[in-house]
């Protein structure tokens, strides 16, 4: 009797746990929390950006007129408001500028030269004696045309970085210029970093490379 409801009593107990086992070692199928692309997130804090400061570059002349350059591109661009109301920018641009002067000396030369040479012997022999004559002619010329020059070399280097008011550093480029053909090398290079902006900008765009 007590064998006959035994049997029941511990399948009802052993089923449900082999089950619960079964259930834990089986293949884990819980979906991996997804990772935040901070590429993504960075690049919707770019997209935001409609106004702009420009932070001092630095107190030299050459830093200020730099600074003053790059106002000018991004007003140019059309792409931006430059406000000079810090609190009121969306982000700030700050960064370093360099500029080396340096002097490259050119020397050309050509040399012409032109040389003659003559010679005459002559003898004659009589029952009363002999004579010999002789001579040598030389001449040599010779023209040196040489020139020297020296060029001006200048090298501008601009760093800058695009921080937004809560401290995120959102872009960032680095750009040199050794002059174009009708600009200086600081014009040269603070269109550069604009360009360069607005190329980051536009693949940040969704859908856009």
């Amino acid at each position: 009797m007590i064998r006959k409801f035994a049997l029941p009593l511990i399948a009802a107990m052993v089923f449900p746990c082999l089950a619960a086992f079964c259930q834990s070692a089986g293949p884990d199928t819980t979906e991996p929390k997804s990772v935040p692309d901070l590429r993504s997130e960075l690049a919707v804090k770019l997209l935001t950006v409609k106004r702009i400061y420009v932070e001092s570059f630095g107190d030299d002349e050459i830093s200020k007129s730099l600074q003053a350059m790059v106002i000018n591109a991004l007003d140019e661009s059309k792409r931006f408001i430059v406000t000079e109301n810090k609190e009121k920018a969306d982000a700030i641009l700050k960064g370093r500028s360099v500029e080396k002067t340096s002097q490259e000396v050119h020397a050309t030369g050509e040399g012409t030269s032109v040389a003659t040479a003559a010679g005459g012997h002559s003898a004659s022999v009589s029952p009363l004696g002999g004579s010999a004559h002789g001579g040598f002619a030389g001449k040599a010329m010779g023209i040196d045309d040489s020139k020297l020059s020296t060029e001006t070399i200048n090298e501008a280097r601009l760093a800058v970085r695009l921080v937004s008011q809560d401290g995120d550093v959102i872009w960032s480029t680095t750009q040199e210029s050794h002059g174009a053909k009708f600009k200086g090398a600081s014009a040269d290079v603070a269109d550069k970093v604009v360009k360069q902006l607005l190329h980051d900008l536009d693949k940040a765009v969704p859908g856009k490379i």
